[in-house]
């Protein structure tokens, strides 16, 4: 697409939003549609592929033994690790993670990590020693905007799909895997929303083009009872006080929404 075209494309995105509309005939409070998959990879400990529009996310959930922080003896460990695929859009390159990957797992991360949506005090095998370890790793497959909402979901469906080994401590203190396993211990099931804004107009779920000219972007994580454990504000732009408050109101909403669409 020429730089001209490329213009006049953002210069219409502007303009309907304006006018309450988007270039994808949504309207500014509609999430493109999702589709959750489950049990995707079968060497992993729990997977699920995500599809928000075009926008396509895979992880993969890999549980480990190691051991734990200094700082939190008795609690397993979580770690998130992003990748966006160079196949997935001309932009991503192959090498070390870049900061938009890093940016990526860490609000994924901050996201299952404040909400307490691991029962992590159910990981410890022995205090202070060993400990589960879980490895939740991101692959973006396709980017057509909202990175953060299609990862965060494919995160929180993998944990729900992954299982843990059973164990057994034998008397000389050596761990032993025993047959079969146990899901993974949750507490709770955060959902993150992803409101951009584009000439002081609030859009949930910013498609590619039009991340391509919002101001800035502000994204909630939202667990069962309503309470928004983890916020993220991104973008060269700022958010007034009551915007913030908007922004949030409609947070709240859609989550509540998405809840029932997805039964979480």
């Amino acid at each position: 697409m020429s730089s001209l075209v490329t213009k006049v494309k953002l210069k219409q995105i502007e303009q309907l939003v304006e006018k309450g509309r988007r270039f994808d005939d949504r309207g500014l409070m509609d999430t493109r549609e999702i589709k959750i998959e489950q049990g995707v990879i079968e060497k992993a400990e729990g997977s699920a592929r995500v599809f928000l529009g075009k926008t396509e996310v895979l992880v993969g959930v890999k549980v480990e033994t190691g051991e734990p922080f200094p700082d939190t003896p008795n609690d397993g460990v979580m770690t998130v690790n992003a990748e966006l695929v160079p196949l997935a859009h001309p932009d991503f390159e192959p090498g070390p993670p870049d900061e938009k990957s890093i940016e990526l797992a860490r609000v994924v991360d901050r996201g299952i990590r404040e909400s307490h949506a691991i029962s992590t005090e159910k990981l410890c095998i022995e205090a202070g020693k060993k400990v589960f370890v879980v490895f939740v790793d991101v692959y973006v497959l396709n980017h057509d905007g909202n990175l953060i909402d299609a990862s965060a979901l494919a995160a929180m469906a993998a944990l729900m799909n992954t299982k843990i080994p059973n164990y057994e401590i034998k008397d000389d203190g050596e761990l032993k895997i025993k047959q079969g396993y146990t899901p993974l211990p949750m507490k709770s099931h955060p959902i993150t929303v992803t409101i951009g804004k584009i000439n002081n107009k609030l859009v949930v779920d910013p498609g590619q083009e039009e991340e391509s000219v919002m101001d800035s972007r502000i994204t909630f994580a939202i667990n069962e009872d309503g309470n928004i454990c983890a916020i993220q504000k991104g973008g060269s732009s700022f958010f007034k006080p009551q915007q913030i408050l908007e922004a949030s109101k409609i947070a709240l909403d859609k989550v509540a929404e998405l809840r029932k669409k997805l039964n979480w």
